[in-house]
Parts: C-alpha cells; structure tokens; sequence
C-alpha cells in the first residue's frame, strides 16, 4: 500500500464527515485492502456496469453513465468524469452474500464406506464499495429473511457478518427508477459503515463522506480529506433531494399489500400472462429474491457426489411441483404469486415490501414488464369497481 498523507476527522461530528477528491477513493481502496477486505465494486464490462472485486479504484467506472428503460440497458458516456452517476446495474450484492451456487457437502466412497463432509470453506471478508441507498434496503431485507428466525442461513450470515459497506447516495435516478415512492432512496438509510455523496460542478470532482459504524469511523479517520463545509454539505442534500424528484417510475399512492390482496381476480393478471416468458430474469436480478433449491450430482465413477444449493425461480414449473403435478400450471398464476408476494404477503412475512424500487425488473425483462405499470393497471381497476359499486 502505498503511503497517502492523511488529515484525521475522526474528531469530526458524524453529520459533518469529511470531503475527499479522487485521490481519496483510491485511498479508500487502499486502506480496505490493508485492512485484509476483498473490495468489490462497479466497474465497466461486457457493455454494463457490473459488480467484481476492484483492485484499484482506477478501475471504478468514471466517465460513464447508463440509459435505463423497459426492456432496454445501454451504457453513455459522460463529459464530467462521475464516478457514481449511474443506476443500478444488472448484479446486485446479493450475488455475493446470497451467491447463486453454494456448495454443502461432499460424499467419498472409500473402502467401501460413504465418508460426506460438510463444505466448511471460511466465507470472504468482503467490503462493498458504491451501495445504493435501494440496494443497502435490499441487504436489509435479506437480513431479515436469512438471519432472523430460529434457522439463519448460515451462508449468508457469515458472508454478511464480515462485510463492510460503502454506501453511495444517488444523484442521477435511471429512467426506471422509483426507490423515492418505495421510501428507500435516493437518500442512504441506516445500515452503511460509511456513506458517500458525490458532487461534480465548477469547484471541481469530490465526495462527502461520512462514518455510520465505528468500523467506519476509523477507516474515515485514515483517508486524505478536510472538513465539509456547511455550503457543500447543503449542495449534496440539494443534489440527493433533486434526484428524487427526477425518478423515471413511481408506485402507484395507495396500500400495496392490501391492492394485492384485493385484486386477486383482477383481469389484468391474464393480461400480463399473454406477455409474460416466465423465464424468471426478474427474480435473478432482484436483490431481495432468495428462494433455492438442492442439486445433487456425481462423477462417472459413482464414488464422488456433492450436494449444491442453488438459486430457484417461482416461474419454473417445478418450483411449485408436487405429486401430480405442479401447484401453478398456468403463467398467470405464476406471475401473480410473484407480484403479490413481493409486493403484498411479503409483509405478513417479514414486515416490510420485498421491492426496494430499484427497477432492475423492468430493465432486465425481455419483453418489457414494468412492475410500477402493473400495479397501477391493478389501482385503477380497483377504483373503477369501487366507482361501479357507489
């Protein structure tokens, strides 16, 4: 690591923080790094802006921007070298506390005997770097669904116990955005080791940053920076509030888990059906589905098997098979325990929306579903029975 001269704000109040440039995010890394985290962040790939372990906050994807619509994801170039000025991204951080394969164990014949062992592989010590304030909401979702309870998942929860999170407020909502109508964004909400806010305009390219743990706070304390002025902390609030009224999808303002319940028979649902693939693209990009099922394979020889634990999707058929066949035939069926559960009977679970407003469904869907536009067909089908009835 190399050495970078440092002004402490650990004395700082929280609130307060501290401004750091560029130089600061490459010390940031840095420090991570030292610290023994892997650091995983967004970087350029492929045409998108993935998430993978970053080496040097070089490779962070300054200067890039993204064009969001149903159905459709296209990268752009910027002129003013932002580093966080784009939406989410097809990954989220639940491909690497939730990851889509796990092994369990393994079975050995030896000697004519069945020795299984238990993969007890020692989780990575992970730091995210660039958070969204939907995706920090997501991975507390997932806390709740995998660690509360009387059977953690023990996966996730050492993944998760050992990670630090950089949280990045969002400046620039995508086209199918809507984290601002969901309450999640763009603002980070509790949960964050340290939070960031990027600001580009005429005093040049910097960021707010600010500890939320005491991990945090010693990891601040190391980095180059200077105290942030009241002026530039206004200027952040302003960009944070600004973009959560530019947001390209809103929910529609009404009870989601009881429009879910109460629209059951809803036509629209036959509607979305005649469209709907059932390929299950929306629940593998979303950061809060987490339902798996067990694969079990062997070698050729019959001595060496394993047992896998991998991601599952409500659109397959066979998630829902029983003797006889399956539960839900038919892609309405499909897609509407998809939608009520994730928008309605999540709550009865686990006391919150299982949708974080992110909008990675609409993007990554093939034929263009948007989420916020179904339930708003729902909404307006409710109030034009309730106007029949009066």
């Amino acid at each position: 690591m190399t050495e970078v001269s440092c002004v402490s704000t650990s004395t700082l109040p929280p609130a307060e923080g501290a401004v750091i440039g560029r130089d600061g995010l490459t010390a940031l890394v840095e420090v991570l790094r030292a610290r023994g985290y892997t650091v995983v962040g967004p970087t350029v790939q492929d045409g998108a802006i993935v998430l993978r372990e970053l080496e040097s906050a070089a490779q962070l994807p300054y200067g890039w921007g993204v064009d969001l619509e149903a159905g459709q994801y296209r990268l752009r170039p910027r002129t003013d070298g932002a580093a966080f000025a784009n939406a989410a991204g097809p990954q989220s951080w639940k491909t690497f506390l939730h990851p889509a394969r796990v092994r369990q164990w393994t079975a050995e014949r030896v000697d004519g005997e069945l020795v299984i062992e238990a993969d007890d592989t020692p989780p990575p010590r992970f730091a995210f770097l660039g958070v969204r304030s939907c995706d920090l909401r997501a991975v507390a979702v997932q806390d709740r669904v995998l660690t509360a309870g009387p059977h953690p998942d023990p996966t996730y929860r050492g993944r998760r116990s050992g990670a630090f999170l950089v949280a990045v407020e969002c400046t620039e909502p995508g086209g199918t955005c809507f984290c601002a109508s969901m309450g999640t964004g763009p603002a980070a909400g509790p949960g964050y080791d340290l939070v960031m806010t990027e600001l580009v305009d005429d005093a040049g390219h910097r960021f707010w940053i600010r500890g939320g743990s005491p991990q945090g706070t010693d990891v601040l304390a190391e980095l180059p920076g200077e105290p942030a002025s009241e002026a530039l902390r206004t200027a952040a609030v302003r960009a944070v509030a600004s973009a959560a009224g530019r947001m390209g999808r809103t929910m529609p303002d009404t009870d989601l888990h009881r429009l879910m319940a109460e629209t059951l028979d809803a036509p629209r649902w036959d509607d979305v059906a005649s469209r709907c693939l059932t390929c299950g693209n929306c629940t593998m990009v979303c950061p809060t589905c987490f339902c798996t099922t067990t694969e079990d394979v062997t070698d050729l020889t019959g001595n060496h098997a394993e047992r896998w634990r991998v991601w599952d999707v409500c659109f397959d058929l066979d998630f829902s098979y029983l003797p006889g066949g399956p539960v839900r035939a038919s892609p309405r069926s499909r897609y509407r325990q998809w939608l009520t559960h994730k928008l309605g009977t999540w709550y009865d679970q686990f006391g919150s929306s299982g949708c974080v407003g992110c909008g990675r469904c609409v993007v990554w869907c093939p034929v263009a579903i948007d989420i916020t536009e179904e339930a708003a067909a729902l909404h307006d089908w409710t109030r034009r029975a309730e106007d029949g009835a009066s």
